[in-house]
């Protein structure tokens, strides 16, 4: 569970990676992104099996507090983690 202060550091690889790319689109002042968005900015084939690996790990990052999903299907960092840099 995310909580002030937890470093971006402390999840696995994967989920490191899917918080860095929405960190650097906060910072650009780019919305949120589908779970095909994402496997296109891993280098991932656009294929059904990739991009629900990529949905069930964000959707545990939003059940965590790590994302949020304002509209259903597109993710972005949780408030409180793009205020704090998303801890890294």
């Amino acid at each position: 569970m995310w909580g002030a202060g937890l470093a971006r550091s402390a999840l696995s690889a994967d989920y490191q990676r899917i918080v860095q790319v929405l960190a650097d689109r906060g910072r650009l002042g780019q919305g949120p992104l589908t779970c095909q968005e994402m496997a296109g900015c891993f280098g991932l084939d656009p294929v059904p099996a990739k991009i629900e690996a990529l949905r069930s790990k964000a959707k545990r990052l939003t059940a965590r507090g790590w994302l949020a999903e304002p509209v259903p299907g597109r993710f972005t960092l949780a408030k409180a983690v793009a205020g704090q840099g998303a801890g890294s």
